[in-house]
């Protein structure tokens, strides 16, 4: 019989099935957490990109003494509406950015307590919801 040396030792199938057993144990209780944290992190990303286009809605307003209108939309903070004279912006450095999502922002004017509403409707898409579905509006 040949003994082993030191320098040929290594692991068996029961250790490594032990180790495999421990990781997807361990990834099976962090995992959950990690992605309420991406959540919450969406939520907070759509309340910051709201309130940045809430701003850029009031300079539109300075400017031109008017808010867009539901079909010139959050668009016309990135490009003149026709007929528009008092026009001063664009009013983001980029196009109207998606949710975290993926969506669009819903924008009403008037909005239900303030001159205009920005919506957006979560994870879920619609309207309602709680966690990551909730709605988050200006």
């Amino acid at each position: 019989m040949k003994q082993r040396r030191s320098s040929e030792s290594g692991f068996t199938l029961i250790e490594l099935m032990i180790v495999l057993f421990i990781l997807g144990l361990l990834t099976a209780l962090v995992a959950p957490r990690l992605m309420g944290r991406v959540g919450k992190a969406k939520q907070k990303s759509a309340q910051t990109q709201i309130h940045m286009l809430g701003t850029a809605l009031e300079l539109f307003y300075l400017d031109s003494g008017r808010y867009p209108t539901e079909v010139e939309g959050l668009k016309a903070l990135s490009q003149k509406p026709d007929n528009m004279s008092s026009w001063g912006g664009p009013y983001l450095d980029k196009e109207v950015p998606k949710d975290p999502w993926g969506n669009n922002y819903v924008y009403k004017i008037p909005g239900e307590k303030t001159p205009f509403d920005i919506i957006c409707y979560g994870a879920d898409k619609a309207p309602g919801g709680e966690g990551e579905n909730q709605d988050i509006k200006k």
